[in-house]
């Protein structure tokens, strides 16, 4: 009898542990899909703002006419920078979309995931505030 009881209880607690376990899994997936889902809009901003930059930079000479003070050079660097920043961004989000596992059971992997995706979403937020500051007067 004290056999039978002994596995009872040993099932229940394994059981217990591995639903303990499968649940942490399910919340750090959620909390992972959750901050994608937040940063992943900003990637059509970010082509938009990316189109706005070279048409900018095709008609800086029109632009300069009327905004005298423009330093041009330091124009088309500061514009220069930023695509590259929004285009980082953009194929950091790709990659990592590309690499995410979805089906992992792993709390580990989905711990890394979240540090990963919450990092991009420093990024993609600097970046967005980059953008504002230089496209905002144009």
């Amino acid at each position: 009898m004290n056999k039978i009881a002994f596995l009872a209880i040993a099932t229940l607690t394994i059981t217990a542990c591995d639903t303990t376990g499968t649940h942490h899994v399910k919340v750090l997936q959620d909390s992972t899909i959750k901050i994608h889902d937040e940063i992943m809009p900003q990637i059509a901003q970010f082509d938009r703002d990316a189109i706005k930059i070279d048409s900018i930079l095709n008609n800086l000479k029109a632009i300069k006419a009327t905004k005298s003070s423009l330093d041009t050079s330091a124009t088309r660097k500061d514009l220069g920078i930023l695509k590259a920043n929004l285009e980082s961004a953009t194929d950091h989000m790709m990659d990592w979309m590309k690499d995410y596992n979805a089906d992992s059971t792993d709390s580990k992997y989905f711990e890394t995931e979240l540090q990963k995706v919450s990092d991009m979403k420093k990024i993609f937020d600097n970046v967005a505030k980059e953008s504002q500051e230089k496209l905002g007067n144009f």
